[in-house]
């Protein structure tokens, strides 16, 4: 059988998982009022001494204190029998400062009234101080929670005392008037700590007692009608009970004890990992929604009281348990996982409006103060962006990392949608786009942050990947085009999306395509180096030295169809530009020099190797038609019989290609074998032409054009003898 229980006028009952409470206004008061009594007493020798029963009453209070925060929160109905006897033991018994505390045994309901009615009015004789009802004592009606009749009882009780008092009955014996109105005072903290037990009730059980909840809020109204105001003449038994606050301080502790016992395994973030973390903060939240939805659809009702502020109070005080909750695990929190969880779960989870279920359940923002202070949110959004960018750098570090494990598998890239397919797009691209949406769900400054955070990082990894790829032994023309592709995808698709953010990424990026599309270049031009120099040779005029070298152009070429095509254009004209160029550059260094017929014929081989260079490049669809020009205009010069059109085509010449300068007419002018009075005239009229351009800024509004400009010419004995 359950050892009985005892409730007390001192500290409120508290289970050991809930935190002690102060006093209330009612034992102050009662306090003051034994102190004042106390100082009477030592005034007047002839007055009993009320500090010594006051004493006795504390530790009686205390002692069953403790014995009931060790028992079964069911007893408590049956508590304040107990202690109700045990006090006024200890008050007929005239305990003193050295008195042992022993634990009352509670006799039987019967015996109890009978012992309560053995009480004098004015302590003389025996005298029941509690109406009855129906043969009901105060504490019966308590116990059976029929609050509002007991608080009947002992206001008509309070109400006699009070009349007495002010009749002078009390004059023989003035403790008896304490006696008496402390053992009121006791029933009164009696009926408050039942309503607490009531509260705590409410939401631990699977069913709600309606008509005790209905019993709260009339017997809260009728304390507040009988206590108005604290009285002019300081008596404790008169003081306001406060019981409305006294309510929301148990719905307050209420909440605060379901919050805590939520995931109460784990006491700390740092206890649990991130996973862990998670199926806290979802059960926590469960308990929240299954309570309010609970208070909202049942115990509101229940109240049948519109006035009484039932779901505010509960919302309030959940509110304020989870914010509680929330900040002991953000004290607590480590990683960038664990911070994220707890910024989520605060923005979109409990601040959803659809965290309790119904839209007419859903958590005012106001008047309820942020879930998180600013100072708090402010630190974990710090800590979550120190924590982010260490992630994010060590993301890229493993990106890096898998393509180089590629490169070790010589695996080739996939062609994806025609366009060869580098996977570090992908990669890149998933990695921003998940950190960034995650920043965004939070806060819009997470999310501007995060960006740069990744803005940043990505500026770094880019120049890592172009230097680890150029230095592997996996560069070829495929490789190549992938991370064209993938710098272009980037540039497009990111640059795009976010435009204030990342600008800064242009450069970086811009850099890479560059220096990746160098190296292609780099690449083909290696190849074709060995087939310029049989051009312009004896031999060459018989064969077609030239075809081998343009089937190299072609199959280079189809690597250029799996490029972005603004950037294999530009890679398809560079090479077109390259082409001609070193053609040219072999034509004015000749090894071997034509004389006569031979010059003639190597006028007529030019043209027709200009017309192939011209019609394989269209056919592969390069726009650098300006220079299909540069060849004839030299190749007509070389065979020109009539000596004064040479100066036409030096004019053509020049205007098409104003980076020309006067060592390449010179070096053109000696492949013609002129005289010395026509040269002399031929580059006196060049150098007027060249002056001209000059002025005219030809050279500068061609800087997108430069083709003579590559081409170095080497004095030679002819050049020489021609400027001369």
């Amino acid at each position: 059988m359950p050892s009985p229980r005892t409730v007390t006028s001192g500290p409120e009952l508290r289970s050991p998982k809930e935190p002690e409470e102060p006093r209330t206004a009612v034992q102050r008061s009662c306090r003051s009022s034994s102190v004042e009594e106390r100082n009477t007493h030592h005034k007047d020798p002839s007055r009993l001494g009320l500090g010594t029963l006051r004493r006795a009453f504390s530790r009686t209070s205390q002692r069953v204190s403790i014995q009931t925060s060790k028992e079964e929160p069911g007893l408590l109905r049956r508590s304040s029998r107990s202690l109700f006897r045990s006090l006024r033991r200890a008050l007929d018994e005239g305990p003193t400062a050295d008195q042992p505390q022993v634990t009352a045994v509670p006799p039987e309901p019967s015996k109890a009234a009978a012992g309560v009615s053995r009480q004098a009015s004015t302590g003389a004789g025996p005298e029941d101080p509690e109406p009855q009802t129906e043969g009901k004592s105060v504490a019966d009606l308590i116990t059976e929670r029929q609050l509002l009749a007991a608080f009947e009882q002992l206001w008509h009780l309070e109400t006699r005392l009070v009349a007495e008092k002010a009749s002078r009955a009390f004059e023989q014996d003035p403790t008896a008037y304490a006696r008496r109105a402390m053992d009121v005072c006791l029933h009164y903290d009696g009926l408050a700590a039942e309503i607490s037990a009531i509260v705590r009730e409410t939401l631990g059980s699977e069913d709600v007692d309606r008509d005790a909840l209905a019993e709260l809020a009339p017997v809260v109204r009728a304390e507040e009608e009988a206590h108005p105001a604290p009285p002019t003449d300081g008596d404790f038994l008169r003081t306001p009970r406060h019981w409305r606050q006294h309510w929301e301080d148990a719905v307050r502790r209420s909440a605060q004890e379901r919050v805590q016992r939520a995931g109460a395994g784990a006491t700390s973030a740092t206890a649990v990992g991130a996973s862990d973390l998670a199926q806290l903060l979802a059960a926590l939240g469960g308990v929240v929604r299954r309570d309010l939805q609970k208070v909202r659809l049942e115990v509101q009702p229940a109240y049948r009281a519109t006035d009484f502020p039932v779901w505010e109070a509960y919302l309030r005080a959940f509110h304020g348990a989870v914010a509680q909750r929330l900040q002991e695990l953000a004290r607590e929190a480590r990683g960038c996982e664990q911070l994220y969880l707890l910024l989520d779960w605060a923005a979109n989870v409990y601040g959803s409006p659809d965290f309790l279920g119904a839209p007419d359940l859903a958590l005012p923002t106001e008047p309820l103060p942020p879930l998180l202070a600013p100072e708090v949110w402010a630190r974990l959004e710090s800590d979550y962006t120190s924590f982010l960018e260490t992630k994010i750098t060590s993301c890229f570090d493993r990106i890096l990392q898998m393509e180089q494990s590629r490169w070790e598998a010589t695996e080739a890239p996939e062609v994806l949608q025609g366009l060869y397919h580098a996977p570090v797009s992908i990669d890149i691209h998933m990695l921003v786009a998940e950190h960034v949406k995650a920043a965004r769900a939070i806060s819009t400054e997470l999310e501007a942050t995060t960006l740069q955070i990744c803005a940043r990082a990505l500026g770094l990894f880019v120049p890592r990947l172009e230097k680890a790829f150029l230095e592997s032994e996996a560069v070829s023309e495929p490789q190549l085009g992938a991370y064209i592709n993938a710098c272009a995808e980037l540039r497009t698709s990111l640059l795009a999306r976010f435009p204030g953010t990342l600008k800064d990424l242009e450069k970086p990026l811009v850099a890479a395509t560059h220096s990746f599309q160098k190296h292609l270049l780099q690449v083909v031009q290696r190849d074709m180096q060995p087939l310029f120099k049989v051009l312009c040779t004896k031999s060459w005029l018989t064969q077609d030295t030239l075809r081998p070298l343009l089937d190299k152009v072609v199959n280079f070429a189809h690597h250029l169809e799996h490029v972005t095509p603004p950037l294999a254009q530009e890679i398809l004209q560079e090479v077109h530009r390259c082409v001609v160029r070193e053609y040219l550059a072999q034509a004015l260094k000749p090894r071997e020099r034509f004389r006569g017929v031979e010059r003639v014929n190597g006028s007529q081989k030019m043209s027709l190797d200009a017309q192939a260079v011209s019609s394989t490049f269209k056919g592969l669809g390069s726009e650098a038609t300006w220079l299909d020009q540069a060849i004839p205009c030299v190749a007509e010069i070389l065979g020109e019989t009539y000596k004064d059109d040479i100066r036409r085509h030096l004019e053509t010449l020049i205007q098409s290609y104003p980076d020309i300068r006067r060592d390449h007419i010179l070096a053109i002018l000696a492949l013609c074998r002129l005289g010395r009075s026509r040269n002399q005239s031929l580059l006196q009229h060049t150098q007027d032409l060249l002056r001209a351009e000059t002025k005219a800024g030809g050279s500068e509004a061609s800087q997108d054009r430069v083709l003579f400009g590559e081409i170095a010419v080497p004095t030679s004995v002819d050049v020489l003898i021609t400027c001369i």
